[in-house]
């Protein structure tokens, strides 16, 4: 329908602000940090309702397209995914989009959202869209303006101008500031200024007309992405070459901080953009003594901490005001105060060649997923998790065998010619070089240990030969 306003949801971030939850295999838009649902789930269920949404165009990047379409599933949502060949920041993605948007309905409405944004009251949120919508038909670009309830300095600030005469309740855009110190943040409480929340409504056409007006090479790049864009499994591929042209450069860079047509609309939805464990933190329950907890944990005289420690056990005593977050592969401990400059430390971890830096020791894969438990100079031990209906690769391996212990579920397993059912507490062999498939053919998830021994162990050590997910060989 022509009035339907088309979701654009960007889901490319990283998110090293929530490391070591959030890394760049498994980003904070995917995890689950207040219940059932991640963020992205959350994200596309707010915008659900038929009578008012259509259907929503998710960008991501390749990497993270199958884990966007596990979840999608997961919730019974649909939507159209276009993939990122690089990441270029919200701008490209956005323009691509739009595009999209432009194609099905010439005039048609576009909402950015980003997928790892929290709103706590939804029904607030769909008001302020339909509130925005009479500006956005007008052909302003409209922001949604949170009204602060503290003077934050992790945002970005809108100072509003007079009410637009053709758009109420929407104002005109005076400025956009960048995020300030203390001081400055109080003063702009004071005066009235609203906090960026980075989300957008729009006549697509209007916004790829100021996007080509600020940045033409850009938007003939993107414009070229998506004319020669492929489709494959279902999603949307940009075109590589044409994309990579397009400058890197964040909506607010390329269109917002220029364009004379920036309206915004006073909001207060309960909305955080989850920029680091503090965040988390004001978002969850606490205990009398301020403290928020998830898994496994103990206090004893302890005072306003964050603790996630879901496998092992946490025991904190006479401390206040920390964040201690305990994965598998890494233990972060640091001051909440503290918990935003996170960054820094990740890159320090990256400069020192770490892989927890990025990699979870859980991997995710289009079938399932895998995790190291143990390694040693010629060998490597894995939990392997196969989804009912999925099978791997047909690979071989040039260094090293392959050694399967079912504990769940029946496996069929494919080595050269042969073709066999393996069932719990059966093994099975795979020689060096050996033509092998793994398979769930069963309707419970198929878990099983594999020990792997070899010269090299590493993931590149593999000749995909057929693959239902036309992967690259260590994708």
């Amino acid at each position: 329908m022509a009035d339907l306003i088309r979701p654009v949801i960007l889901c490319g971030g990283a998110g090293t602000r929530l490391w070591p939850a959030s890394r760049d295999s498994l980003p904070k838009q995917f995890l689950k940090l207040f219940g059932p649902l991640s963020t992205l789930q959350e994200t596309v269920k707010r915008v659900a309702d038929p009578a008012v949404f259509g259907r929503p165009i998710v960008v991501t990047h390749r990497d993270y397209r199958f884990l966007v379409l596990e979840q999608l599933i997961e919730i019974g949502s649909m939507a159209e995914i276009v993939l990122e060949p690089v990441r270029h920041d919200s701008g490209p993605a956005v323009a691509a989009a739009s595009h999209l948007v432009v194609a099905g309905e010439p005039k048609g409405l576009a909402l950015v959202l980003a997928a790892d944004h929290v709103v706590k009251k939804p029904d607030l949120f769909i008001a302020a869209v339909r509130m925005a919508r009479a500006a956005a038909q007008a052909g302003h670009i409209v922001t949604f303006g949170l009204k602060p309830d503290h003077p934050a300095t992790a945002y970005g600030y809108i100072r509003p101008g007079p009410m637009l005469p053709d758009a109420e309740p929407a104002h005109a855009v005076e400025a956009f500031v960048e995020k300030p110190d203390a001081k400055t943040a109080e003063r702009y409480v004071e005066q009235g200024y609203l906090w960026n929340s980075g989300n957008f409504l729009f006549r697509a056409d209007i916004f790829l007309a100021e996007y080509a007006a600020f940045e033409p090479a850009s938007a003939k790049a993107v414009a070229r992405a998506v004319a020669n864009a492929t489709t494959d499994l279902g999603f949307r591929l940009l075109d590589a070459e044409a994309f990579a042209a397009a400058e890197r450069k964040s909506v607010d860079y390329a269109v917002m901080e220029k364009t004379r047509r920036a309206a915004v609309v006073p909001a207060d939805y309960g909305w955080s953009d989850l920029g680091g464990w503090n965040a988390v933190w004001a978002l969850s329950p606490r205990d009398a003594e301020d403290n928020a907890t998830r898994g496994q944990v103990v206090l004893i005289d302890a005072r306003a901490n964050m603790i996630v420690s879901e496998q092992k056990l946490a025991a904190l005593l006479g401390v206040e005001n920390l964040v201690v977050i305990v994965e598998d592969d890494a233990v972060l401990v640091a001051h909440r105060d503290r918990a935003e400059d996170l960054k820094l430390l990740v890159g320090r971890l990256r400069e020192s060649g770490r892989s927890e830096a990025d990699k979870h020791s859980r991997i995710h894969r289009p079938w399932g997923f895998y995790q190291n438990f143990d390694r040693g100079e010629r060998f490597l031990v894995k939990r392997i998790s196969v989804k009912p209906g999925g099978r791997l690769s047909l690979q071989q391996h040039a260094h090293r065998a392959e050694h399967w212990v079912v504990v769940r579920g029946t496996a069929r397993v494919t080595i050269g010619e042969e073709v066999r059912m393996v069932h719990e507490n059966e093994s099975v062999y795979v020689p060096i070089g050996g033509v092998h498939r793994l398979e769930n053919p069963g309707k419970i998830p198929l878990e099983l240990i594999e020990v792997q021994t070899g010269s090299y162990l590493d993931e590149d050590d593999i000749v995909r030969l057929d693959d239902d997910y036309r992967r690259n060989s260590d994708d």
